[in-house]
């Protein structure tokens, strides 16, 4: 959902008319509305991986899906069609399978959604070049980065910490898990927190599910340890100051680390989820392979979660080459070039 926002952005003006189309419920409305992009919701579902007693009724869903596409398509004409994955690419893809059409693969290995929609798109933007891999005849690619939110870069470091209230020279870890949060990761560092608060600072985004949790586990830490410890259930306009403060992060390996670690040169942790397809595991692999990330299975976080942040926090050496080889991923222009791909793909001049 960020990068579409993060290229709405970049197109700026050339965007006449933007139609957002998404799934129904979740948080996705809200934000995009937030955004203040007009949004329609279409019905869709998975169906790989499902149970067998699901798939008919998530198969009908799709098939909803694509008949109210096709009324949306019809009201609104766009000029050209762009897909990011999810569920509701199929049913839309499908129903504009005569417009011109350009996907974005996010994460280093797409999903099936896009997959699935590659015969029928014209370009197909990736994150970095190992995704090629992955549609070795399609001869629309281009590589162009992953795209990241505009605001993100309004924080200096000095402005993040004073945002936060953080002294100028502590040593700070971020930890989050995505929107919903992680389970594991809120779990093994509530754990470790008395370890670990005594030599550092820990701003926590905890997701939604187990605020309550958090919340109470931070009310019961002692005064000198508790104001050591910010946690936020998720945080919007102010995600960029808690990037540009940290010297280490610890999250999931989502495709957003693709893009935003790199673009603050930030040494990350990551703990891919282990509960789906390998996705979060190559993006993480990417990543390590390069020196800029340590990976830390989700079933060694309790034992190993507390001795591997103090040891990249002691040593400023590992973290500052774990830094550079971070830095040397970031695109900051991605959100740009897939704006000029779509641009091209509509037919209208790209701004030079």
């Amino acid at each position: 959902m960020y990068p579409a926002l993060s290229v709405l952005q970049a197109l700026g003006d050339k965007a006449e008319a933007v139609l957002w189309v998404g799934g129904q419920g979740g948080m996705e409305a809200d934000l995009v509305q937030r955004a203040g992009v007009p949004f329609r919701a279409v019905p869709a579902a998975g169906v790989h991986g499902v149970g067998v007693r699901r798939l008919p009724g998530n198969a009908w869903q799709l098939w909803r899906g694509y008949w109210e596409a096709r009324r949306v398509l019809r009201d609104f004409r766009p000029d050209v069609l762009f897909f990011t994955g999810g569920y509701v690419a199929v049913p839309v893809g499908l129903a504009g399978r005569r417009i011109p059409t350009v996907l974005y693969v996010p994460d280093i290995e797409p999903g099936l959604a896009l997959k699935s929609l590659a015969r029928l798109a014209d370009r197909i933007a990736l994150t970095a070049s190992d995704a090629k891999a992955f549609f070795p005849h399609h001869r629309g690619l281009v590589v162009t980065g992953y795209p990241v939110r505009a605001d993100l870069l309004r924080w200096s470091r000095q402005e993040a910490r004073e945002h936060f209230g953080l002294p100028a020279d502590a040593p700070v870890l971020l930890v989050f898990g995505g929107s919903k949060g992680a389970r594991s990761i809120n779990r093994a560092l509530l754990a470790g927190l008395p370890a670990l608060l005594p030599q550092m600072h820990i701003l926590h985004l905890t997701g939604r599910l187990d605020w309550e949790e958090v919340a109470a586990a931070r009310q019961a830490l002692p005064a000198g340890l508790r104001e050591r410890y910010q946690a936020f259930p998720y945080l919007h306009e102010a995600m960029g100051a808690a990037l540009a403060a940290a010297d280490l992060v610890v999250s999931r390996a989502g495709a957003s680390v693709l893009g935003e670690f790199p673009l603050f040169g930030l040494p990350a942790v990551l703990v891919p989820y282990p509960y789906a397809w390998r996705y979060q595991q190559v993006n993480a692999a990417y990543l390590a392979d390069r020196g800029a990330a340590r990976i830390l299975p989700d079933e060694h976080l309790a034992g190993q979660l507390v001795p591997l942040v103090q040891e990249l926090m002691a040593d400023e050496a590992a973290r500052a080459q774990m830094a550079a080889a971070m830095r040397a991923l970031a695109r900051p222009d991605a959100a740009r070039r897939i704006a000029a791909v779509l641009l091209e793909t509509a037919g209208e001049e790209v701004p030079q």
